[in-house]
């Protein structure tokens, strides 16, 4: 009887694993196909998340996402951005900041552009980002990140009452061709969606 406990406790761990590499998958799946989609549609607000600066300059995947706000916010897709994205270590600058300044150097009115500038993880911005929201009431977003970004951040927003339309920035390779290192983005990604699910904030 003793040789059955652990026995049936391997079973259940075996099944356990089974099922989330299988949710993981499933998952996985829905991230790709999400990030081929460009659902841009008017809305209150286009939320741009952040990405790396340097020393006040954005890196080019920030750069990248701002141009396409940019050009989504000059075909008059919404009256506002917002941008997100904390220090992130550097003592002077944040990707809020940084992004408020590229906007408003190529024409959008400071008044247009609002800035959350705290976020220290992708859940930390979007809980800023939707009390700003909430602030202008403002009800609809489009979300401009990489592709691979947008199923997890739309999650987290339609979570919290928002209507959101994902627009990723343009790429020139999707991950799909860049073999198993590209997958792994969307697992990653998988990963990261299922702790949040469970409260773990990443």
């Amino acid at each position: 009887m003793k040789r059955l406990i652990p026995i049936s406790a391997l079973f259940l761990c075996v099944l356990a694993g089974a099922w989330a590499v299988s949710k993981i998958e499933s998952v996985t799946k829905e991230i790709a196909e999400q990030s081929r989609l460009d659902e841009a549609a008017a809305a209150d607000v286009i939320i741009v998340l952040g990405a790396a600066e340097y020393s006040g300059k954005p890196s080019p995947v920030l750069e990248a996402r701002l141009n396409h706000a940019l050009y989504l916010y000059l075909n008059g897709l919404a009256p506002r951005i917002l941008t997100t994205g904390g220090a992130g270590g550097d003592p002077t600058f944040t990707e809020g900041g940084v992004a408020h300044n590229y906007l408003a150097r190529h024409g959008v009115p400071s008044e247009a552009i609002l800035v959350e500038s705290e976020g220290e993880s992708t859940v930390h911005s979007i809980v800023a980002a939707t009390e700003i929201m909430r602030r202008f009431d403002m009800k609809s977003c489009i979300v401009v990140s990489d592709g691979y970004h947008i199923f997890r951040v739309k999650k987290m927003l339609e979570n919290r009452g928002i209507k959101v339309f994902g627009s990723p920035r343009p790429e020139e390779r999707r991950l799909e061709e860049r073999g198993w290192l590209g997958y792994w983005v969307y697992v990653r990604q998988a990963i990261a969606y299922g702790l949040w699910r469970i409260g773990i904030p990443v």
